[in-house]
């Protein structure tokens, strides 16, 4: 600490880019601090810092003896209450958790301490420095808040171990699904809608989810006990129902509980297969090197649906290339919204197949694949479905959803489809395959970095700078939060290190994903996050430059 102040006095009142000389390692009464990173401007990214205190001084040793869910939870917890004690102190910034509870860098536990991870706006004068504040700010204000994130006495240990608790539950439910051959759950008592477009809250005034007693399945968790709930089965199952009645809600509920989430968020005891990807229409996506065939062929002037290429995919090739490559990629179930797809790729009426023949029609709708993709690939589809009753064909549940109130119509679905039969022909019988692995170019990823001077930012959940390339990732729904990009591009920097063609890029990524220590192998950044694969590798597809084959 003394050594601190001293080179604080040394540099008062120099140029702002002085603070560089702070770099290092310093020794508290109670804990050590490390300054990583200083930034050279006072408008430039806060300087990264990091503090350490041995678990002897906290009272949280018997953190160390729980699950790794419990202790995931456990630092979640910790980040939080940092971030609500450093509010009110702007120059202090801690990677801020959301609704979910993901396995984060902000704060770790190692064998013999806590450390957490931070950032630091260094005070200035304009571009000069002022010592005496950041002598403050180092010795006084910020030690305060260290010591009150991670001493028991100081924390509410109460909501900690609830905290923990929901978590546990929330994975012990995720792996039931398999077993009792489901894709989903949906607890009794959720609350599904959210407070608004722009806030994952949840709404106050909400109707309680209640399970229709044909769909009512009860599940063990290990803190809670049995919690009764509507399971989604494996299959085809359809969310049907009027506009404006909650089908929708339904599906963002489901698509965002791969992840675990807080108590009191009301999707807590919501939980969905780990391996579940929603897909959509995005035109102006690239596509690289996809199989399209099983979908889309004899395009005009011969273009080669094998091995499809574009940097401006019409809204059915990027749909069914996205489909493609999530199921290369490991998804075993697809989550799929009528209202962000592309019509021409979901469906095609008798009227149209009368008016336009099959030979002058390249698109085979999915309509036509999907009983074989459940039956052949083993994939279970979930479809929000309110303008195409051809699809009660193949569905083998059907839930309406009416006033937000989920009710299984799958009986008066069948007697539907018998007394109605659809005059469409089938267009696409042929056996359906699984897409093979594209290798990468990992030279390709290095250039790309040193073109760009090694750059991996991130700003927000919207986009990723890899080098000199902008990622736009707006389609991507299941990014939960920006530190699982920062993630991304640090494991794309790990590959890029290996030369030639990686083989199967997305078993590469599970394995470097697969363990605990993930992150070891990445900078010491408190602004990093685990993603799944179906994330890491959907970015990858719609890098502009990235090079398959």
């Amino acid at each position: 600490m003394q050594l601190l102040e001293a080179k604080l006095q040394k540099i008062d009142r120099h140029n702002y880019r002085s603070y560089s000389s702070l770099r290092g390692e310093y020794h508290f009464v109670d804990f050590d601090f490390f300054i990583d990173i200083t930034q050279s401007d006072p408008y430039a990214p806060a300087s990264r810092v990091r503090a350490r205190r041995k678990w002897s001084l906290t009272d949280l040793e018997w953190l160390k003896d729980q699950s790794a869910d419990y202790q995931r939870a456990a630092r979640d917890f910790i980040a939080r209450y940092f971030n609500e004690l450093a509010q009110q102190i702007n120059e202090i910034q801690i990677d801020r958790p959301g609704q979910t509870v993901l396995d984060r860098t902000a704060v770790v536990f190692d064998d013999d301490a806590i450390e957490l991870r931070f950032r630091i706006n260094l005070p200035s004068d304009g571009r000069t420095i002022i010592a005496k504040k950041t002598a403050n700010l180092f010795v006084h204000t910020m030690p305060k808040v260290i010591r009150r994130a991670t001493i028991a006495r100081e924390l509410p240990i109460d909501e900690l171990k609830r905290h923990c608790e929901a978590i546990e539950d929330q994975v012990s439910l995720r792996k039931q699904l398999a077993d009792k051959g489901l894709m989903a759950f949906i607890a009794d008592g959720s609350i599904l809608p959210r407070l608004a477009g722009n806030s994952d809250l949840p709404l106050p005034e909400a109707l309680p989810f209640t399970s229709p007693d044909n769909l009512a399945v009860e599940l063990q968790a290990p803190h809670r006990g049995t919690i009764r709930g509507m399971g989604v089965p494996t299959g085809i199952t359809m969310i049907v129902g009027g506009g404006f009645h909650g089908k929708s809600t339904l599906l963002n509920a489901i698509e965002s509980s791969v992840y675990d989430h807080i108590p009191g968020d009301g999707r807590e005891y919501i939980v969905t297969d780990e391996n579940a990807a929603k897909i959509r229409a995005e035109d102006g996506r690239c596509v690289h090197n996809v199989d399209l065939s099983p979908y889309i062929s004899n395009l005009p002037m011969g273009k080669d649906t094998n091995m499809f290429s574009t940097q401006n995919a019409s809204g059915s090739t990027s749909q069914a290339s996205w489909l493609q490559e999530s199921i290369e990629a490991g998804a075993k179930a697809l989550l799929i919204d009528e209202d962000t797809s592309a019509t021409n790729f979901m469906i095609r009426d008798e009227r149209m197949q009368a008016l336009i023949a099959k030979d002058d029609e390249p698109i085979t709708p999915l309509v036509d694949r999907i009983s074989l993709l459940r039956d052949q690939l083993g994939i279970s589809i979930l479809l929000v479905m309110g303008g195409s009753g051809d699809y009660l064909d193949v569905a083998d549940t059907v839930i309406q959803m009416h006033n937000y109130e989920a009710i299984d119509v799958t009986e008066k679905a069948k007697q539907v489809v018998e007394s109605h039969p659809t005059r469409r022909q089938l267009e696409g019988s042929s056996a359906i395959e699984q897409p093979r692995t594209r290798k990468l170019n990992c030279a390709g990823l290095k250039a790309m970095l040193e073109d760009g001077k090694f750059r991996i930012q991130v700003k927000d959940k919207s986009s990723l700078r890899f080098g000199r390339e902008f990622i736009d990732l707006q389609a991507l729904e299941q990014v939960a939060d920006s530190s699982q990009l920062h993630a991304i591009g640090w494991l794309w920097f790990q590959l890029a290190q290996q030369k030639g063609w990686e083989k199967a890029p997305s078993k590469t990524f599970s394995r470097m994903l697969c363990n605990d220590e993930w992150f070891r192998s990445m900078p010491n950044y408190g602004d990093i996050a685990k993603p799944r694969v179906l994330e890491v590798m959907a970015v990858l597809n719609r890098m502009r430059c990235a090079e398959f084959k």
